[in-house]
Order: structure tokens, then sequence, then C-alpha cells
């Protein structure tokens, strides 16, 4: 879902002009319209359902734009690794190992056919562990007492939009070597601005991988319905916005 607020078809290039240091806490409304322009000169701040005026959970002003910011950057997140995981398995990319005890592996996966095929032929345990990893991955990600712990405040309540906790320091749920975000601190030496234009670069990629993966599951869906491509070599013809209807119960 496209929650917010400037064009979704920024181009990089348009975008990545000298910015000051991206302001992550308590914004209000100017200071997101002054983020948009940076997001996207040409455009600007762009919202025509005025979800910034939304007034969340009667929260007040900051605390719904926190929300907002937070749930695009989710979801552009979300959306870029979607988009290469999709051209990964299209292409019959898979791991050589057994996919359970039980003598199913990654390559029987594959064969079904496109990426939503796929994931209908995973077996339910494999649904179940992806659910609660990302259900584990929600909760670390939203909890005051992770977030505090490392000095941190929850997105609706002044803190960073996009801030994911730690797994290493501060509040450890168990030993491991690197974190989720930027396991190999190639950031770590980086200037406030370099970071500022990087996290600009980040909303514009995750605005265009939002459009391209819904591109690829409609493609999918109805061959032909991508005006100039991608054509698939095959269509799908489960209810691709319906991923739990086959092999699951709840």
């Amino acid at each position: 879902m496209l929650t917010m607020l400037s064009s979704a078809t920024a181009f990089t290039g348009q975008a990545m002009r000298p910015v000051m240091q991206q302001p992550t806490v308590s914004m209000g409304i100017s200071e997101l319209k002054d983020l948009a322009k940076q997001q996207n000169p040409i455009i600007g701040y762009y919202d025509p359902l005025n979800l910034a005026g939304w007034n969340l959970y009667g929260k007040g002003e900051e605390a719904t734009i926190g929300f907002l910011r937070q749930a695009e950057i989710k979801h552009g997140r979300v959306a870029m690794a979607a988009f290469v995981g999709f051209i990964v398995q299209a292409n019959g990319f898979h791991w050589p190992w057994a996919l359970t005890t039980s003598g199913v592996t990654h390559a029987d996966i594959a064969a079904a056919g496109s990426p939503p095929a796929q994931w209908d032929a995973l077996p339910e345990a494999a649904k179940y562990q992806i659910i609660a990893f990302v259900g584990f991955l929600e909760i670390f990600s939203e909890h005051s007492y992770i977030l505090e712990a490392q000095g941190q405040k929850h997105y609706m309540k002044g803190g960073k939009p996009g801030f994911f906790p730690s797994l290493r320091e501060g509040f450890k749920v168990h030993d491991v070597p690197l974190d989720l975000y930027d396991p190999f601190n190639f950031s770590g030496n980086r200037t406030p601005e370099q970071k500022a234009k990087g996290l600009i670069a980040e909303v514009n990629n995750g605005r265009l991988a939002m459009i391209g993966i819904f591109g690829f599951l409609a493609e999918t869906s109805v061959p032909g319905s991508v005006p100039f491509g991608p054509h698939m070599p095959w269509s799908y013809s489960g209810e691709i916005m319906a991923p739990f209807a086959t092999k699951i119960w709840l």
C-alpha cells in the first residue's frame, strides 16, 4: 500500500540532490512538506486523501505522521525484497538442499511454476515458520521496552521512523553474529548528510518497488494487464490476494 505523501514515480536521479540532515523525530506538516520536496523536487508534497491530517488514534499530528512514515518505509523495504525475490524465484533459482525431513526439496517447490504457485506448494509447517518469523521481527521492532533499551523511542512517540533495533546490542534475544540492518556496518563512517540522502533514496526506491511487485503480481494473474510487459511464461489461477487460501488453517 502506498501510504505517503509524494509521487511514487520519483526517479532516483532527480531526487538525489544535496539535502540537509533529514528530520526524523517530531515531524509536523511543514517539515513533512520540506521532506517531500527533497524526495521529489518536481512533485513535492502530495497527499490528496489528507492522510497526514487524520489524527490517528487521537494521538495528534506528529504521531500520525510518524505512523505513516513508518508504514511507507516498512512497505517499501518489504516490496524491494519481494521484487528481487520474485525475479529470483521466477528464474528457477533455489537452495540445493531439502526443505523438510519428509523429502520435500527446494527444487520441488521451484518446479511448481510462478512464485505465487510456489507459495501454495509450501508445506503448512514452512508457512507457519515464515509467519512466526515475520511476527517476531514485528514485535521486536515495535516494543517500547526493546527500543528504550537501545536509547530509542517508538516512532509515534518521537522516535525515528524506519529504525530497526540491533539484534546484537542493547536488549538481546540471544547471541546472533549479524544485525538485520547493515550487518557489515558499511554505514558506520557515513556523515549525517550522507545518511539523510541514503534514507531519501531508500524511500524512492521503495515506492518504485511497490509499483514493481504489484506489476509482477498483476501480470501473473491477468496476462497482458501490464502495459509494455513484463510478459510471464505462466499465469497463476489462484487468488492472488488470498495467500492463505490453500494448505493453511487458522
